[in-house]
Formats: C-alpha cells, structure tokens, sequence
C-alpha cells in the first residue's frame, strides 16, 4: 500500500517480487492475473504491480491480458538500464496504452542514476526502498533514520529536477509503535517527500494525517496566494502577513504547490 490519502490509501500494490518466494512465482502470478481480472480499470483505489527486475517478461506475459487496469508498474531495483529496458518491453507489448513506471531506488547504483531515471519519460515517480539499500551500501540502522538523510535529498533534488511528483518514502517495518511512525513521517515530509508507502492498514491513517494538507494549512496558503497577488495588482513585489514575516514569490510558490 502507498501513498494514503484520506480515508484509505490511494494506490494498493501487488508484490510479485521480494514478498514471494522464488519457487512460488509463477503461482502468485496466476493470483495476481485473475485478481485484476475481476477489477475494472476506475475501481479504487489505484492499483499498481510490482515486478521482478530480472523476470519483468515474464510478469508482463501472465499479466498482459489484464493490464490495462493497472495505473501503473513498480520497478524494483532500478537503474537506468533497467528502466530503458523495462520501458521497451512495456511499449512493445502495450504500445501507447502502457502505463507508467515507478522506480525503486534501492541500490547504489539507483542512486547515482536518480538524476537521469527521474529525467525518463516512462517514470512517473521515484521511491525509496531503505531495507534493500542499507544492506548494499552496508549501513547500520539508526533510531531516526539519519544514515539516509543525504539520500533522501538526492532522491527529492532528483525528482524536483525532473519536475515528476514527489519521491515516495520508504516503508517502516514497525507497525505498531505508530508514533514514532508518526515522527518519522513528518520529518519525510519536511525533506519533501510526497507520500509513503505503508505494509499494514494500521499506517494508513498516520500516513494521511502528515501527508494530506490540513484544512488549516489549506486556508493558511489560500490566504497567503490572495494577499500576494492583491499586492501585485497594487504593483508590490513584497508583503508583510500577519505574524510580521516577509513575503515574496518565492514565499508564495510553496503555498501554490501546496494548493495544487
């Protein structure tokens, strides 16, 4: 699951890579195809398909007859290679019906080539998958998270850059200790990520509580944007608001972001 927004979460992912054992692939895929069998293409939420780097062929075969409900495909393990190829077979079996590519960063490899998988016109967006990283680049785990700190800021820099949506955040394997959950995903948000993915139901409602823009801080932009673009019909590049801080354009950009 990935991305909550309100009530529940806003795309659902069928995993047929790590979360299947190797000898029970080719039966989770017979799963997987009659499960988007019986789905129609508008049913929520979005549903999303995770493939096997090394068998993306052979995911896309079981699949192809009901591919066309999925809002898009995760590319585990990503690379620029592999998107490139990736991105060929999808366009070779699918044509301009092919859905979008969200690729996985877990690899050194996927960081160093962010810039330019961001930059690819198949990628939708980028996410993070922090178990399979930490254990290439040989890290240990820290309480807060801070070994990735400089990754997750390439990975937004990355996304910014290519003007995608927002990276998603990793997944936490805690979910039961939701506070510090909580914690961890308003300091995501703050880097500037956009969603989280999330592998129990009870991490939803923390995800769409720090993600999803409260009510308040949606008057608070609106405000903001109105203020501003009355001072530029009065020719003011510049305002005061009215907790006495500065306001100029590049004030006002978050707040239009954030309004969408």
């Amino acid at each position: 699951m990935s991305g909550a927004i309100g009530r529940g979460a806003d795309v659902m992912i069928l995993d047929l890579e790590d979360g299947v054992a190797a000898s029970a692939k080719p039966e989770a895929r017979g799963h997987a195809a009659r499960f988007l069998a019986e789905r129609r293409p508008d049913d929520a939420p979005a549903l999303m398909v995770r493939v096997n780097p090394l068998e993306t062929a052979k995911d896309l075969e079981a699949l192809a007859e009901v591919a066309g409900v999925c809002s898009g495909w995760y590319l585990p393990k990503a690379t620029i290679e592999s998107v490139d190829a990736f991105a060929e077979l999808l366009a070779s079996m699918f044509g301009e019906h092919r859905a979008p590519i969200v690729a996985l960063i877990e690899s050194a490899r996927g960081v160093l080539d962010a810039p330019a998988i961001a930059r690819h016109v198949s990628v939708a967006n980028l996410a993070l998958g922090e178990a399979d990283l930490r254990a290439d680049l040989g890290m240990a785990p820290s309480p807060d998270g801070r070994e990735f700190l400089a990754i997750r800021s390439a990975i937004v820099v990355a996304s910014a850059a290519a003007r995608i949506a927002s990276p998603t955040a990793s997944v936490s394997t805690d979910f039961r200790d939701l506070d510090a959950f909580r914690a961890s995903c308003i300091d995501l948000r703050a880097l500037g990520f956009g969603a989280r993915s999330c592998i129990h139901p009870a991490q939803l409602a923390v995800v769409a509580e720090v993600f999803e823009p409260s009510d308040e801080e949606v008057d608070r932009a609106r405000a903001l944007v109105t203020a501003f673009d009355d001072a530029l019909t009065r020719g003011e590049g510049v305002l005061v608001d009215d907790e006495g801080r500065m306001v100029d354009e590049a004030v006002v950009r978050h707040a239009r972001n954030l309004l969408g």
